[in-house]
């Protein structure tokens, strides 16, 4: 009998190639986005192309209660969750006065409290099954402060906090929770962001083919609690931890600027 994998935000990006990896490797998939359209051709093409199946819940985790409906519709059709993606976030570029505050909260609302509730949700059956693995997308964003994205740097910095904690409570317990923390990586993600123009993405981003294909392999081989895909990021997020952190902070301002 095939494992299940249930993957947010599956209908694009990191997401969309989790979900081809999965299904690749002889997974079942819940495709989760908001979407419906997208999941139901993606759906067809899954099972088309691996001969599994893929279970298909249009779902918008920016609003209250949806993490609580996707689980019970899951519970409903009396699948078991064997792997947990919580993929879906977005980011918000600008100064924080100027930003719009009811984005800013969709953010949390998707970035923080869906992740969390899905981990709750999830992971207390994977804790009384004995086992389990809950793979939260971080970003290298998650190891210092983020002017002109501060409240997508802060919504990262939880979720890095927060599987790591999670890692040392449910270990013991058989299940496992990765941290994946990508760089820069050509997605969705930095169009819907405005940050095509930063200097971080001019300078070069990872392939989200890459990203996912280091993750999933260290994921599923390795029992690492944070994976950072590219040596290149590796390097950065270490260097950040003997530098002050006044300095990281400008640093990471000017990165961020616009060209």
């Amino acid at each position: 009998m095939n494992k299940t994998v249930l993957i947010t935000g599956a209908s694009s990006g990191i997401g969309l190639q989790f979900s081809q990896k999965f299904a690749g490797s002889g997974h079942d998939v819940i495709l989760v986005a908001r979407s419906e359209e997208k999941l139901r051709i993606l759906s067809k093409e899954i099972e088309s192309k691996y001969g599994v199946k893929a279970y298909v819940i249009p779902s918008d985790l920016s609003k209250p209660g949806a993490s609580e409906t996707l689980y019970e519709e899951v519970k409903g059709k009396g699948i078991q969750v064997d792997f947990l993606i919580n993929n879906a976030g977005f980011g918000l570029f600008g100064e924080f006065e100027q930003t719009v505050l009811s984005k800013e909260l969709d953010m949390i609302q998707v970035n923080i409290t869906a992740l969390t509730e899905l981990s709750k949700y999830f992971g207390r059956e994977m804790v009384k099954q004995k086992r389990g693995h809950i793979l939260n997308v971080a970003s290298t964003a998650a190891f210092q402060p983020g002017p002109l994205m501060a409240v997508y740097y802060a919504t990262k910095a939880y979720v890095l906090s927060l599987s790591e904690a999670l890692a040392n409570e449910w270990g013991p317990h058989g299940v496992k929770v990765t941290a994946l923390c990508p760089g820069a990586t050509q997605t969705g993600f930095s169009d819907a962001a405005d940050l095509q123009s930063s200097k971080l993405f001019q300078s070069g981003v990872m392939g989200v083919e890459e990203v996912v294909a280091e993750g999933y392999n260290q994921m599923m081989t390795k029992n690492k609690t944070v994976i950072i895909p590219g040596f290149k990021n590796r390097m950065l997020t270490q260097s950040v931890r003997f530098m002050p952190r006044k300095v990281v902070t400008t640093i990471v301002r000017k990165v961020q600027e616009r060209v």
